[in-house]
């Protein structure tokens, strides 16, 4: 099965060098329709234009981005830098701690496909 999913310019960058193979959501309807095997398209914010395609690879579930962040290792998520609470807080300007709190959220492990 294939999904759109739209992500910031960082984020974006980072995946489509590699170094970022988490991508971090709440495990809202939407996301709970993934599947290992799927492919995702991601388009880049704002404009759209710019996309790239991954495979999902792996699935977690976790009550919390605390308990996300302290369980993978930070490399995963495309920045290296940063405390836990300064990830927690940032992913909080996209989702709420009221979010987190109705649907948990979701670890998606992804492997770029390669553009022919």
């Amino acid at each position: 099965m294939s999904h759109k999913m739209k992500l910031n310019e960082g984020p974006f960058t980072a995946m489509k060098s590699g170094k970022k193979t988490i991508e971090v959501r709440l495990n809202d309807p939407k996301r709970q329709g993934l599947s290992v095997g799927d492919r995702i398209e991601f388009r880049k914010l704002p404009e759209l234009k710019e996309k790239l395609e991954v495979h999902v690879i792996s699935l977690e579930t976790f009550n919390t981005f605390e308990a996300m962040y302290l369980a993978i290792p930070t490399q995963h998520f495309g920045d290296e830098g940063g405390s836990l609470s300064e990830m927690v807080e940032a992913t909080y300007e996209i989702y709420s701690p009221r979010q987190e709190e109705k649907w948990g959220t979701l670890a998606i492990g992804v492997k770029l496909i390669k553009e022919r």
